[in-house]
């Protein structure tokens, strides 16, 4: 990843990863930026990923890179993050499954709150944070929204307290199982 043509990446990103690797973040400056994602190998089908976006002062950022190696795209999102005055985490959804027909709509239901706690989430959309419980394993399921359809579960989410967390819904919608593109959520910490 490059940033007005400085790498900000120390190593290459892996498919399906994240940057960085862990909830420590890195700065850039703010106004006008013009971003380069690409794949450096010799042998790569990936076309480069070229945008620009007018970055607040103070404000924290989220690009989600999705749809295929050779049709990639991007949407980067802004992250308000408010740090929780008691013991709870918060928690966003993005969905960014992919399909090359529409598909349905969906919901995260919590197995630890017996209700959705998203609901009716488009493909691409981003949700805000919600206060979540902290310090409790959960298991939760992606569903079409309105139905008890099972798309994906995960197992042994439990957020730490005054953390952010986004749980993004990934993957081939129409494949199951646990191969690279399989639909999927997984998670990672904004703060």
């Amino acid at each position: 990843i490059y940033v007005d043509a400085a790498r900000v990446t120390g190593t290459p990103l892996a498919y399906a990863a994240t940057f960085p690797a862990t909830p420590s973040l890195f700065s850039i400056t703010a106004g006008y930026r013009a971003f380069l994602i690409q794949d450096t190998l010799i042998t790569t089908t990936q076309p480069q990923m070229s945008f620009a976006e007018n970055l607040q002062q103070t404000a924290n950022y989220t690009i989600f890179m999705y749809d295929t190696l050779t049709s990639p795209k991007q949407k980067i999102v802004v992250n308000n993050i408010i740090i929780p005055a008691d013991t709870t985490a918060r928690v966003r959804f993005a969905n960014f499954i992919f399909s090359r027909t529409a598909v349905p709509n969906v919901d995260i239901f919590s197995l630890k709150r017996n209700a959705n706690v998203f609901t009716n989430v488009a493909v691409t959309d981003v949700t805000g944070y919600i206060p979540y419980a902290s310090a409790l394993t959960d298991t939760l399921y992606v569903r079409e929204t309105g139905t008890s359809n099972l798309l994906a579960t995960m197992n042994g989410f439990n957020p730490v307290r005054k953390r952010s967390y986004t749980l993004v819904f990934r993957g081939r919608y129409q494949t199951t199982g646990t191969t690279g593109v399989a639909r999927l959520l997984s998670s990672f910490s904004s703060n």
